[in-house]
């Protein structure tokens, strides 16, 4: 599994190697930006942006409290954003007919392109009144994952060891104070401890549908958020864990930053009648398909209700390894 240079996923292309990748990257509802000035869209930060556990952080050397800026490559190559909404929480989106993602990757697949080998989705699903929405990042494995690797026992383990090591670092590049304060810079945290995710596998692809409404305060700091999401750009990366000195350093499975994104932007997702329930969707099994749904642009915008949020939801690590 090769690690991934920033620089080449954010080229426009034209190099001649166009790939599944672009395809799917173009195919997703929110736009691929200039990672410097772009706003409305998606972009790839590089992973020497973010502060992880460096080597040493167990036995008290590696720097500032045991972590350095991560090496600039991911693990995973990105694949493209959704930004969705809908009436009710959309659950295992990569079964969904409709994805257009899944549906670049599984075209690769079956003309056995030797660069689509996994894909990785991490669907961050945001509660809302009338609709939900999901932000979803693709990030593709473009050579086959060692199975001894971190990422790989991830990929492979149970429930259990994944919600011990789900783990998500942000960064705030551009925005309120309010919303520096209150969501945190440079932090960490174990998702699969703070919040309910459900992890939906196949055997070529992960999907991890992180619900933000399993908690109240997360949900309140994110719609603090979302009130001046306009205004903000923020980098999230995601990676496994390490618990151990032997795991170091840590390394991202891929990046993202968001940037100055509309709430209108979103594409309104309408679901069949025995979808409509957040208990009964996402049920497949190990195949993409679930049904189809048609997918439209709609520009209603969602009211946020101001509130005080006197917590944050960054989780920042203590020294003791953020346990």
């Amino acid at each position: 599994m090769c690690p991934t240079k920033p620089d080449s996923a954010n080229k426009a292309g034209g190099s001649g190697d166009s790939t599944w990748r672009e395809e799917a990257a173009a195919a997703g509802s929110l736009r691929q930006v200039d990672l410097d000035r772009g706003t409305n869209g998606w972009a790839s930060p590089p992973g020497d942006l973010f502060h992880l556990r460096a080597r040493g952080y167990f036995s008290g050397g590696g720097g500032k409290r045991g972590k350095a800026p991560s090496a600039a490559e991911w693990l995973l190559r990105p694949a493209g954003v959704d930004w969705l909404r809908s009436h009710a929480r959309l659950d295992h989106v990569l079964a969904r007919d409709d994805n257009r993602v899944a549906a670049a990757f599984r075209r690769a697949r079956l003309r056995k392109d030797p660069t689509a080998h996994f894909l990785l989705a991490v669907n961050l699903q945001v509660p809302g009144r009338p609709d939900a929405y999901s932000a979803v990042f693709y990030f593709a494995a473009e050579a086959p994952i060692p199975a001894d690797s971190l990422l790989g026992r991830f990929v492979n383990g149970d429930d259990a060891y994944r919600n011990a090591r789900f783990k998500i670092a942000n960064r705030i590049v551009k925005g309120p104070w309010i919303v520096r304060a209150t969501v945190g810079n440079y932090a960490a945290c174990l998702l699969g401890r703070a919040l309910t995710c459900r992890y939906h596998k196949g055997d070529d692809y992960l999907e991890i549908d992180v619900d933000i409404g399993s908690s109240a305060i997360a949900s309140a700091i994110l719609h603090l958020a979302l009130g001046a999401v306009t205004s903000v750009t923020i980098d999230m990366g995601f990676l496994v864990e390490s618990q151990s000195e032997e795991e170091l350093p840590e390394r991202l499975f891929g990046a993202v930053r968001i940037a100055q994104m509309e709430m209108g932007a979103a594409k309104y997702v309408e679901l069949p009648p025995d979808e409509e329930m957040p208990e009964t969707a996402g049920r497949a099994g190990a195949g993409f398909r679930v049904s189809s749904a048609k997918v439209v642009n709609h520009s209603r915008q969602q009211e946020h209700a101001g509130a005080k949020v006197g917590r944050s939801m960054s989780c920042p690590e203590r020294d003791n390894g953020g346990k």
